[in-house]
């Protein structure tokens, strides 16, 4: 007996060693992840497979080689790039009728959340899949997964006043520059709303009060302002071309006269300005008519100076002044009407644009209609959208508008609820320089329309792209930092921003598109007060004095942001904001307009700075001129 308990004892001590003894590593981090995944309106997304990306492999995509942005790039896409050849060995969890899933053994580490629907009314990522979360993370309480709808084949477009007509609390985006853009002169729309932007219409207000520029100096050789262009007569009368001079006439419009300087006998030509176009950010420009199309001319720079010697940086700039004279023959001329504002720029501004060709050669431009827009272009009786609105990120409305509610988050895009890749390109199509279908700055596809948002990157550069992106002179001669504008999204994609194993930015992860705060261009938060508190919302432990001392060797007591060196303006598209440091000849280096999204901070020997003269520099932080210690002396030698 007293055996059978001595047995029955060591039976069951090795039952209690086994069961307490230390687990492996890999067994002790183990883990089950487990969650729900549904839609913005609750409804459970069944038979959707939810995956595990490790956050090593995401770096590791950016490491393999520099971000491409090429057509079938292997790591411009770091989710679905991530996932396309690794989909079998990653963990995985299948979601059941009620949405549920459960991800067992789930190896210590760091991943991002990506779910691949299987159904065609929802879109793959996910509202948390952006962010990558460790597995005591992931596994300490189950997961809420948010995923976005999918645009119905059949969905048309039905205008941002629709939209509002529910989603009220977005009315602030009428004070954005997307909403303000392109504007009838003296007649904002019920769409606009300027009170950000008081001096909006400062050039438009110095036109109507009666000016005269002369069009001088003819040089072929350069973009879009072949001419000089002054209020003032040049010294020389014989460089003179033509001067247009604009009026308000007795009709109230502005209009203005081009007169032929080198042929007194050429009729003189009369053309009315029906648009404004931009003015809250750098520039104005200004749309005339021509027959039923729209071109554009002159740039009004409000941080100009005419003391400047860089035609680029005067208050008034010349654009494409040489379709209203003819150099070769000397005579006025119309503008070609394959130039038009609705063939060349047209698709980046409207809602739900199109262009139609005609029977007889021509083509007629269209936006939604919607009865707050700015003008009927397309002469049905019924206003259009003629700026960026709603539905441009969101995706046409209609089927969103008729369904019912447990359907409505099924029917609209939800940008949040996208990976990186899907949400970026939304603004990307246009904040990049790809050509597209009509072989311009315009990224539209065969059917000349853009992109449904939450179209797959790759897709986009497919269907919508004959180039994919910037030219090599849209950049500085480093080959990397942008030099044109609108490059923002260019930029980004090649980030480390954007591609990276912790938090892979989007660009509404620190713009608020609908214009819900008071930040200038719009922010969610100011980049500089004295917390830099946009940039100190994700790099929490960052110190700009002791950050400084690291990284260049000198403690920057001053009052410096980290935008001043890792967001340097190297675009311009204005006038730019005036002189950086000047040397002891007085030759000056620049500070552009448009900021850089690469986040870097490029340094005095760049190929774009190092052996440069000043004035034809790239702008960097060490040239910006803030203050004393930077000594510019020498930098334009090899």
């Amino acid at each position: 007996m007293k055996r059978q308990r001595v047995a029955r004892f060591l039976i069951l001590s090795a039952c209690c060693l086994a069961l307490f003894a230390p687990l492996s590593q890999a067994e002790a981090a183990a883990a089950t992840v487990k969650g729900t995944v549904s839609d913005g309106s609750k409804q459970p997304i069944a038979n959707a497979a939810v995956y595990l990306i490790p956050a090593a492999d995401v770096v590791q995509l950016g490491k393999a080689s520099p971000i491409n942005r090429k057509i079938n790039s292997p790591n411009d896409e770091p989710m679905e790039d991530t996932l396309a050849p690794n989909r079998d060995k990653y963990p995985k969890g299948m979601t059941d009728n009620k949405g549920n899933f459960s991800i067992p053994k789930v190896a210590d580490g760091k991943y991002f959340v990506y779910v691949e629907p299987s159904d065609k009314e929802h879109l793959p990522g996910g509202d948390i899949s952006n962010k990558a979360m460790t597995t005591a993370e992931l596994a300490k309480t189950p997961l809420k997964i948010a995923v976005s709808g999918k645009i119905p084949d059949n969905a048309s477009f039905v205008g941002s006043s629709k939209c509002m007509s529910c989603h009220s609390d977005y009315a602030s985006i009428k004070k954005t520059m997307h909403k303000l853009g392109i504007s009838v002169v003296g007649k904002p729309s019920k769409l606009q709303d300027t009170s950000r932007f008081p001096a909006l219409n400062e050039g438009l207000a110095k036109l109507m009060a009666g000016a005269t520029f002369y069009f001088s100096g003819f040089d072929k050789a350069r973009g879009f302002d072949k001419y000089l262009i002054s209020e003032k007569a040049p010294a020389d009368p014989a460089t003179v071309n033509y001067t247009a001079t604009f009026f308000k006439d007795a009709d109230g419009k502005l209009k203005f006269r081009t007169k032929n300087a080198k042929d007194t006998a050429d009729a003189e030509r009369t053309y009315s300005v029906e648009m404004t176009y931009g003015g809250g950010v750098n520039k104005q420009r200004y749309l005339y008519r021509v027959g039923d199309h729209l071109f554009p001319f002159l740039q009004y720079n409000p941080t100009g100076k005419e003391e400047y010697k860089d035609r680029t940086r005067k208050p008034w700039r010349d654009y494409h002044g040489d379709w209203l004279f003819n150099a070769g023959t000397n005579k006025l001329t119309d503008p070609p009407k394959a130039k038009s504002f609705e063939k060349e720029c047209a698709a980046c501004h409207y809602t739900g644009y199109t262009l139609t060709p005609t029977v007889g050669g021509d083509f007629v431009a269209g936006a939604v209609n919607d009865p707050d827009g700015e003008a009927d272009i397309d002469g049905d009786g019924v206003p259009n959208e003629l700026n960026t609105g709603c539905e441009v990120c969101h995706g046409p409305g209609s089927e969103h508008v008729k369904s019912p509610m447990a359907k409505k988050a099924a029917t609209i895009v939800s940008p949040a609820k996208l990976a990186a890749e899907r949400a970026t390109v939304i603004c990307t199509q246009c904040h990049s320089r790809p050509q597209g279908n009509l072989k311009n700055d315009q990224p539209v596809n065969k059917d000349n329309r853009m992109l449904t948002p939450g179209t797959s990157r790759n897709d986009y550069l497919i269907n919508h792209t004959t180039r994919e992106d910037a030219a090599q002179k849209d950049f500085w001669a480093d080959g990397v930092h942008s030099k044109s504008h609108h490059q923002q999204g260019t930029d980004l994609i090649r980030s480390k921003h954007y591609l990276n194993g912790t938090q892979t930015l989007s660009c509404y992860n620190c713009h608020e598109p609908h214009g819900k705060t008071e930040v200038k261009n719009q922010l969610k938060l100011d980049v500089r007060d004295s917390k830099n508190s946009l940039c100190a919302s994700c790099h929490k432990d960052v110190s700009v004095k002791p950050h400084t001392q690291q990284k260049v060797g000198f403690e920057h007591g001053m009052q410096i942001y980290c935008v001043d060196c890792h967001m340097t303006k190297t675009m311009q598209t204005g006038a730019g904001l005036g002189k950086g440091a000047t040397r002891k000849d007085g030759q000056n280096y620049w500070v552009n307009d448009i900021t850089s999204h690469l986040f870097d901070v490029p340094r005095k020997d760049n190929k774009g700075v190092k052996g440069v003269e000043p004035g034809k520099a790239m702008p960097i932080p060490y040239t910006k001129g803030c203050g004393a210690c930077h000594d510019v002396e020498g930098l334009e030698k090899p």
